[in-house]
């Protein structure tokens, strides 16, 4: 677990140290960060299944080995690149990542009996927020302390030594007992991609579209009421909102359903508009729907998990990987627009409504293909 949290700081540090680079030392616009971050984003969510494919069929080391020394190579070489170079080889380096997230979950669903599974999502989601909260604001500390460049070449030996630490370690990806299993056919993809997992990805993508819409019309609330310099601490109450609410549902024995968390996420965020000055009551808003962010999370991997063959979990969770990514690339623009159109109190709500389109549509989904399933042939 600790291993996995280190090696996701990376990962969550990269973004903003980014767009400060190609804004402050680059003298670019926002913009043109955001294009350099959008095909890194593009890169990971294309990549992510095509990576767990390849862990399941070949292994660990021989994937994180390609993928850590590309990852090493671009972060170390960025600050040495000019704009159009860096925007090129963005999508590649991206495909390339290495998939800290989708290798954790398949670890700890090889290491943790299925009955205690959730508490082990729980508990890996929690070291995600963690590590948001580290990541971050270690990659700002560097570039604003010394400078874009060190942060940068900080991020490329992180890479390398995590890249080190999962060679050594050789974490499992599968369990004992699914080990010893004889070597067979893969599953064809839809005996297993079926609606049951369509669903789960699908409200997925409304949960992180729910999550960053929240982020940018907290943002937006600040910025309107002029107390922007308030945004940390109510970043750091959603943070242990969200921490607390793991710390419960890890711990129960039996927790809401996917489908039921997501909507409670999202509902619960749609009237926060209402509430957003002073910051104080904009952060207490903000904790019931925060509340249910780690459960939501950890129930959609538990979800993902149970779905699919442990043959093809690695692909599995790439699928999620990627249905997360495409969340939070449809939700930001999405909800920036509203914002930019009416006030932060509609950021809010597009981000709940958004969400619940997105459960709605995996509901049809899944409803559709078990009635299609029920039709004698």
């Amino acid at each position: 677990m600790l291993l996995m949290l280190l090696a996701r700081l990376p990962m969550t540090a990269m973004g903003i140290t980014l767009t400060l680079h190609v804004v402050s030392d680059m003298g670019r616009g926002y913009g043109a960060a955001g294009l350099v971050g959008t095909a890194t984003t593009a890169g990971s969510a294309l990549g992510a299944p095509l990576i767990g494919r390849l862990i399941d069929r070949y292994g660990l080391r021989p994937v994180v080995t390609v993928c850590g020394t590309a990852s090493s190579a671009y972060w170390l070489s960025t600050p040495h690149l000019p704009y159009f170079a860096l925007l090129l080889v963005a999508l590649p380096a991206g495909i390339l990542t290495i998939p800290a997230g989708s290798i954790a979950r398949q670890v700890l669903a090889a290491l943790v009996p299925a009955d205690q599974r959730r508490a082990a999502y729980s508990m890996d989601t929690i070291s995600v927020e963690t590590t948001f909260m580290i990541g971050p604001a270690a990659g700002i500390f560097v570039t604003t302390q010394f400078s874009s460049a060190a942060a940068l070449t900080g991020v490329g030996i992180a890479f390398a030594l995590v890249t080190v630490a999962l060679l050594l370690t050789n974490p499992p990806v599968r369990s004992a007992e699914e080990s010893r299993e004889p070597a067979g056919a893969r599953p064809a993809i839809r005996s297993w991609l079926g609606g049951r997992l369509l669903a789960a990805l699908l409200i997925a993508m409304g949960a992180l579209f729910v999550l960053v819409g929240t982020e940018l019309a907290a943002l937006a609330a600040l910025r309107e009421s002029g107390q922007i310099e308030w945004t940390g601490l109510v970043i750091v109450v959603m943070c242990v909102a969200s921490l607390i609410g793991g710390l419960v549902h890890g711990a129960v024995h039996r927790s809401l359903s996917q489908l039921t968390l997501s909507v409670l996420l999202a509902v619960l965020v749609i009237p926060v508009g209402l509430f957003g000055d002073p910051w104080w009551l904009l952060a207490i808003a903000l904790i019931p729907t925060n509340l249910v962010c780690a459960p939501t999370l950890a129930s959609t991997t538990e979800t993902v998990s149970a779905a699919a063959p442990a043959r093809v979990r690695g692909e599995a969770m790439g699928l999620q990987d990627s249905a997360t990514r495409l969340g939070l690339a449809i939700g930001s623009p999405v909800v920036g627009v509203v914002i930019d159109h009416s006030s932060a109190a509609w950021g809010f709500a597009a981000a709940g409504v958004g969400g619940l389109a997105f459960a709605i549509a995996g509901v049809l989904l899944q409803r559709r293909t078990t009635a299609r399933a029920l039709v004698p042939a």
